[in-house]
């Protein structure tokens, strides 16, 4: 079987993992990396064995595929480039900055029969893949992803840069349509928002509460399930999940692990990228479409939407305060 040659364009922070991996998959040749840095470029193409490309044009006349891993305000006309030159994608998420973008990309890829995967690594998490099979219909749902101040991504807020990803997990549970976004948010060390509450109602009457913080002291990414008589816990970085049931015969419950060992073991971003090339292998839909980025972005505009009203409400009461002191 042919392998698929793939190359990675910005090999910062996240590009530097894909290369990393791509290097390493049976079905995979990594041809080589390209990043506005060019002496960025050479060092990781030296480190793992690809050619190193002045820019994204000379790599896509060598690739069959392509990681892209650019700043988001970029994502647009880089990948929109790509798929013109008959190249597969996948794009970090989220998949582009607004609506109008990620739509024109979805339909290009489809005129051009071309895979366009989005990088949303949670779905190949281990964790959540275990919990598949226990999902059902939760009364009520917690989600917290907590990360220290950094310099990346901060060309977007917490909610595309963090809650993305719960808000596509929570939409591939298909609980139903949205009823209500309700939430909060507030910039601290950036002018965009640093810190975000939301709660999401869901027509089978399902409750989410997401917390997303990028000026936490540590980091932590939990998801929590709640149902009438058991509560489900899933810890994203340790890749770890846990069920705890009532007990048929009264109060307390037994604490169940419902992971086997192995799949600690597993990297989601290696099984994000396994994925990606056996989609172009099989001529088959990605597991994350372009779609599923679409509706992810137009649930992170729903949620700033609501934070942006709660803003200006909050200015507003201020103000009020000022003037009638």
């Amino acid at each position: 079987m042919k392998k698929v040659r793939v190359g990675v364009i910005g090999v910062g922070y996240l590009g530097q993992h894909h290369a990393r991996l791509y290097s390493s998959l049976p079905d995979a040749t990594l041809i080589g990396v390209t990043d506005a840095d060019l002496v960025r470029t050479a060092e990781i193409a030296t480190q793992f064995g690809a050619n190193a490309f002045p820019d994204a044009a000379a790599l896509l006349q060598e690739v069959d595929a392509v990681s892209i891993a650019v700043p988001t305000s970029a994502h647009h006309a880089v990948v929109k480039t790509a798929l013109k030159a008959g190249v597969h994608v996948l794009v970090e998420k989220p998949i582009t900055v607004t609506r109008s973008e990620a739509l024109e990309l979805i339909e290009l890829a489809g005129r051009q029969n071309l895979v366009l995967q989005v990088g949303h690594i949670e779905r190949f998490n281990p964790a959540i893949q275990a919990l598949r099979p226990y999902i059902g219909t939760p009364s009520f749902i917690e989600c917290i992803r907590l990360s220290p101040f950094g310099t990346r991504a901060l060309d977007v807020d917490v909610v595309r840069d963090l809650m993305i990803h719960d808000l596509d997990i929570l939409l591939s549970m298909n609980l139903g349509p949205i009823e209500q976004v309700q939430a909060a948010g507030v910039c601290i060390l950036s002018s965009r928002i640093d810190a975000a509450n939301v709660r999401i109602t869901f027509g089978n009457g399902c409750v989410a509460n997401l917390s997303a913080s990028r000026v936490a002291t540590s980091p932590l990414r939990e998801l929590k399930l709640y149902y009438p008589d058991s509560f489900i816990m899933v810890d994203y970085r340790t890749r770890s999940v846990t069920i705890q049931r009532r007990n048929p015969e009264g109060n307390g419950g037994s604490i169940v692990p419902i992971h086997s060992p192995e799949q600690v073991t597993e990297e989601p971003l290696k099984l994000e990228l396994q994925s990606f090339v056996n989609s172009i292998i099989s001529h088959t839909a990605p597991l994350v479409s372009g779609a599923d980025g679409l509706a992810a972005l137009d649930l992170a505009d729903q949620v700033t939407n609501a934070i942006e009203g709660f803003i200006r409400q909050q200015e507003s009461n201020r103000q009020s305060v000022a003037v009638s002191i």
